[in-house]
């Protein structure tokens, strides 16, 4: 394990990592970081989902002047959505640097962009078609770009966007420093590598193994608007010990977080927005028994070692199989079993098929629990203490008031009173949760110039969704589709 400290990341930069709750490096960050701060040239091959975005934001961050307020770095990336979620990212690693990203994309009005970059972001975040006209218009001035950024390189050259990729490197400063990152190599990107980079180090991290050990994995195929009735029968069916509820949003965990308390649950959420010192005392609640049920967005949930995790519930499904396996990991611990549990709208059966595909694994069908099935659980649960109170203790001091009891009521009436006692019966408040569209599975898009077309077409909400019911600067709904139809995840992102 190696922490951003040892890399020697400044302590402003510490700080914003430690707000986003990261202590230790993943394992491209580890070895892109060092290297990139020394100024040398870089080739990452690595998945989506490994941590990218702090592995070049922060040595690009490093070497800003937050007083020159000029374009000093510049990210390309092949979708809008990308370069979205990018820029957010590198701004809240960038929070206390003074250092400001903007993402610029296709789609969007040009006029409102030129506006924006008048304000002077020392990171543009970009896709090429539209870096290229702005930088034809001379909106964006890339002359003093210290690092430039090729981000999914191999998802550009799929798109069509070589030629401006070469174009766009060729119009900065020959003694920039280039960090390229891919999944793949294919020839045209081993060129550019080649001929538009100066001695670059190569670092290769395999995909992680998408183990799904000691785990019993279900899903509920249920519409949006009944899973939170749905999550409050599973956690009175099977009253889990500790359990984890993840959702997409940041918004959605306090509204999930706010309904269970308000029906009696001892719930607590995390997120990215929480400080240090709430967050830390939200997760010692968690592992001293005081809640029984952590409501967390992906982010906020990273790291975390909690041992007795009994039952992982995704509410959102998440975009991709690599953040899936990280959440269900939470359970199933140092030889135990656990279980996970995930609700599936159904237009997100596709999606759902696709993580299988890719974990190697099958989720068994669960149908939906009833309310019934709900209060028949609690009894249960009730039934086992009163039957453990019979066999472990010695009740004759209560004798003779049973039997005094018995005398003016018939057993099963006594019995069921005790039981009613018992039972941890469920407040019927009234609970709404904002809802978010589902994830679906496109198919890619068709032509050359469709592709190119920097995704005019309305975005998906992706990870992050609505963002409190917010927009991004640009004023645009975050997406998490990028135009092949797979989803991009960033491993650092609530």
């Amino acid at each position: 394990m190696t922490t951003f400290n040892e890399i020697g990341v400044s302590s402003p930069i510490m700080k914003a990592l430690e707000r986003m709750g990261f202590e230790e490096a993943t394992p491209i960050q580890a070895e892109t970081i060092p290297l990139a701060m020394q100024g040398n040239d870089v080739i990452g091959q690595a998945q989506t989902g490994t941590g990218k975005t702090a592995a070049f934001g922060i040595p690009m961050i490093e070497k800003i002047n937050p007083k020159e307020r000029k374009i000093q770095g510049l990210v390309v990336a092949p979708t809008r959505e990308l370069a979205i979620q990018v820029a957010e990212e590198i701004n809240r690693l960038a929070k206390f640097k003074g250092i400001r990203a903007l993402a610029i994309f296709g789609g969007s009005p040009m006029d409102r962009q030129i506006r924006a970059l008048k304000d002077g972001p020392h990171i543009v975040v970009a896709t090429p078609g539209r870096l290229l006209d702005h930088m034809r218009r001379k909106t964006i001035r890339i002359n003093m770009v210290q690092t430039a950024v090729l981000d999914e390189a191999d998802e550009m050259l799929n798109m069509g966007f070589i030629d401006d990729i070469r174009d766009i490197l060729k119009g900065i400063p020959d003694e920039r420093q280039t960090l390229l990152f891919s999944a793949t190599m294919p020839k045209e990107i081993r060129d550019i590598a080649t001929n538009l980079m100066k001695e670059p180090k190569e670092i290769k991290v395999k995909a992680k193994e998408m183990t799904v050990e000691n785990i019993d994995q279900y899903f509920v195929e249920i519409p949006e608007k009944y899973k939170f009735d749905t999550l409050n029968n599973h956690l009175d069916i099977y009253s889990p010990d500790l359990a984890i509820v993840f959702a997409r949003t940041k918004k959605r965990v306090d509204e999930i977080t706010e309904g269970l308390q308000a029906r009696g649950y001892r719930a607590e959420g995390i997120h990215g927005d929480l400080t240090q010192g709430k967050r830390m005392s939200v997760l010692n609640k968690f592992k001293n028994g005081r809640v029984d049920v952590l409501v967390a967005t992906d982010v906020a949930a990273r790291g975390l070692d909690i041992s007795g995790v009994t039952h992982v519930y995704n509410f959102d499904i998440p975009q991709d199989p690599e953040s899936y396996v990280h959440r269900i990991g939470r359970t199933g611990r140092a030889g135990r079993t656990g279980e996970a549990i995930s609700f599936i709208t159904p237009r997100e059966m596709a999606h759902l098929q696709l993580i299988e595909k890719t974990t190697k694994s099958k989720m068994k069908r669960m149908m939906p629990p009833t309310n019934r099935d709900a209060q028949r659980g609690q009894q249960q649960v009730a039934m086992e203490k009163l039957l453990k109170t019979i066999d472990q203790q010695d009740l004759k001091a209560y004798h003779e008031t049973a039997n005094e009891v018995l005398q003016d009521n018939d057993s099963i009436t006594v019995i069921a009173a005790a039981l009613k006692l018992l039972t941890k019966e469920r407040r019927d408040t009234p609970v709404r949760i904002s809802s978010v569209a589902p994830i679906s599975v496109k198919k890619a898009y068709g032509s050359k110039d469709n592709r190119r077309s920097n995704n005019k077409r309305s975005g998906k909400w992706g990870q992050g969704g609505r963002n409190q019911g917010g927009r991004n600067q640009a004023g645009r709904n975050q997406g998490g589709r990028n135009r092949k139809g797979n989803f991009q995840k960033r491993r650092n992102r609530d």
